[in-house]
């Protein structure tokens, strides 16, 4: 369970502890994202080198393929992907939102048509639950709706309700043995709505509490507000996650905000484009003003890529599609995600996070903010119709 360690007096960063039944989990922590059993180019040595406490599994895409049967056959998700840390694994509600045109929403689930073959697939808050227990992941999500953020105010109201009465299902539920259970909460940027949707989800006294229905193509500043709507209501002695989130400077932000949990495809999605993140922005390998610079992505990262090559290297990999480009691209990404973590957790338990967080974001320029992780989002959704999930 969660204990908390210690707050920060200028914000609401806090230091805490999450206990699992494969270990326990530093927090602030990120994680990163295996949605088909594998972090895309990374291999578990290379995780657990660079200090990933826990990863993510989706119950949609494993109960498509390999299938429970074969998951129940190797002994669970942990031996089928030798992974001996924590493991949290996503509802499949998200896939609600991207699959809205081979879905249907219903009082007691969603029916989807597989984006494989079109086969049909019922879930709902049983059927994800069972998937999960079989699955025997570490922190199990509830089955949520997650509306569009541009959904009318009824439409909204709707999803959470729906929401609501399945995180109650789901809590009805057998777990696997260990097995924690976050609720979900939505709501949009409306506050009104975050404040009733959070306050329902307490009274069912989860083991931790999500922000879900952010990074869904609304602006920054609404996923900031809904955010900032959900976490005064969220109780002090459970863990918080913002799902899906975020940018280097978001994460610090949201820190800041009271956010303890984090995940994101951004670090090794974008490293397949040849972007590297450093701590002052983003920076494409691929330009050519890369094609003679001797020097690793970032003078002081200590990754396995910025310790043995340089960025003209890593441009030519990347400039002649080989994979070892992608991969050390997706290596050094990693890294500065999980090296970020520990250094916020560091400077919330010397009590000087405000002043790291003012440096950190005052010196990182949010090239993606705007741009790219807009042409991110559009890429992913492309990508889902063409039957390409990518992480």
């Amino acid at each position: 369970m969660f204990e908390l360690l210690k707050t920060d007096g200028l914000s609401k960063a806090r230091r805490g502890r999450l206990r699992t039944a494969h270990g326990s989990i530093e927090t602030p922590v990120f994680m990163p994202v295996g949605t088909q059993a594998s972090v895309k180019a990374l291999d578990p040595r290379e995780l657990i080198d660079m200090g990933t406490e826990i990863i993510l599994g989706n119950t949609y895409h494993l109960a498509l393929r390999p299938g429970m049967e074969i998951i129940k056959e190797a002994g669970g998700l942990h031996r089928f992907m030798n992974w001996d840390l924590p493991i949290l694994t996503d509802s499949g509600g998200f896939q609600v939102f991207s699959l809205a045109k081979i879905r249907k929403v219903g009082q007691d689930g969603v029916e989807f048509r597989s984006h494989l073959d079109g086969s049909p697939l019922f879930l709902g808050p049983r059927e994800a639950m069972q998937i999960q227990r079989e699955l025997g992941s570490d922190i199990a999500m509830v089955f949520d709706q997650c509306p569009s953020h541009d959904a009318p105010f009824g439409e909204m109201k709707e999803a959470v309700d729906r929401t609501l009465r399945w995180a109650g299902q789901c809590l009805e539920q057998p777990r696997a043995k260990g097995q924690l259970i976050f609720g979900i909460g939505q709501g949009g940027s409306n506050a009104e709505l975050r404040s009733y949707c959070a306050k329902a989800l307490c009274n069912m006294d989860f083991d931790g509490y999500a922000i879900g229905g952010v990074s869904v193509g609304e602006s920054e500043p609404e996923m900031m507000k809904a955010v900032e709507y959900t976490e005064p209501f969220l109780p002090v002695e459970k863990a918080r996650y913002a799902m899906g989130l975020g940018t280097p400077a978001q994460l610090v932000e949201l820190v800041a905000r009271g956010v303890d949990m984090f995940d994101c495809v951004l670090p090794t999605r974008v490293a397949r484009n040849g972007t590297a993140f450093t701590r002052k922005g983003t920076t494409s390998i691929k330009a050519a003003y890369n094609k003679r610079d001797w020097k690793p992505i970032e003078e002081d990262c200590q990754c396995y890529a910025c310790q043995n090559f340089s960025r003209a290297y890593l441009r030519h990999l990347l400039n002649v599609n080989e994979i070892l480009g992608l991969r050390m691209l997706s290596v050094h990404n990693s890294h500065m995600y999980l090296q970020l973590m520990r250094d916020i957790r560091s400077h919330i338990e010397q009590g000087t996070f405000s002043d790291f967080r003012e440096s950190f974001t005052n010196g990182y320029t949010p090239t993606l903010k705007v741009l790219e992780q807009r042409a991110a989002y559009a890429a992913a959704q492309d990508l889902i119709q063409k039957n390409e999930i990518q992480n």
